[in-house]
């Protein structure tokens, strides 16, 4: 569990650019990962865009890892803000992981047509994987 003073710490430094910072910091200590989740839920564009080219990388360098993640972006599926199930959607096909499908198979029937799509890409991206 990551306490709050670090949290509110990585959340503003990726608001104010440090993504190698925190890139960084993540290949060190995988021990923040859940954080990915609450930059996920942040209202800023700048933390929620991070957080995208944050699992880009570590996607590449310690995939293993970030499939631990995958039942919490889960979750986010199901979040009542379209913007956010539909970042949830998007990591999990940067993901590429079979393990994602079933969540990503079930939220195929999203409200929003958005979601819908960026959760259909994110079925292709897996599959291709695979």
């Amino acid at each position: 569990m990551v306490d709050g003073e670090l949290r509110t710490m990585v959340l503003d430094s990726m608001e104010k650019g440090f993504l190698d910072n925190i890139i960084d910091m993540f290949k060190h200590d995988e021990g923040l990962y859940p954080l990915i989740i609450d930059m996920i839920r942040d209202e800023r564009i700048r933390v929620r865009l991070g957080a995208t080219a944050l699992v880009e990388e570590l996607a590449r360098v310690r995939q293993k890892a970030l499939v631990e993640l995958i039942p919490s972006l889960a979750l986010l599926l199901r979040d009542p803000n379209p913007t956010v199930r539909g970042d949830s959607a998007s990591l999990l096909g940067i993901i590429r992981h079979r393990d994602a499908l079933p969540y990503l198979l079930d939220a195929e029937r999203d409200t929003n047509s958005a979601v819908r799509e960026m959760v259909r890409e994110s079925i292709q991206e897996i599959e291709g994987a695979g």
